[in-house]
């Protein structure tokens, strides 16, 4: 299972292995309060595209379409997220405020649609 969650949540046992998608440390948070299990950094969408979306929610399916295909030309930065969750559950880990239109939404959708597909093709 992916799930997702703000870094400013507690973790729990439930989240599994958690790992932060952002470009930028979160203010505010200490490391040993995040309790990671890793950074992926490059995962998060491009400055260019970050800046570009500034959380207009008028912007998301834009967003959404251009980080989609940021993700499909970067399969390096995602693949260690996907082999993850192919055997634990994960939590995408993210600082943004809007819970509902942000990367995470976006990375966990593109990541469900990969497992799918994975599996359709060994069917």
């Amino acid at each position: 299972m992916i799930r997702i969650k703000r870094v400013y949540e507690s973790p729990n046992v439930e989240d599994g292995h958690r790992y932060l998608i952002d470009r930028l440390w979160p203010r505010g948070i200490r490391k040993e309060q995040a309790q990671l299990d890793g950074w992926y950094k490059e995962v998060a969408p491009s400055n260019e595209l970050r800046v570009w979306f500034g959380h207009d929610t008028a912007k998301w399916q834009e967003f959404k379409k251009r980080y989609f295909s940021e993700l499909g030309k970067k399969p390096e930065a995602w693949a260690p997220l996907l082999k993850a969750a192919l055997s634990k559950d994960i939590t995408l880990v993210y600082a943004a405020k809007d819970e509902e239109f942000n990367n995470a939404v976006i990375l966990r959708d593109f990541l469900k649609i990969k497992l799918r597909n994975g599996k359709n093709k060994e069917t």
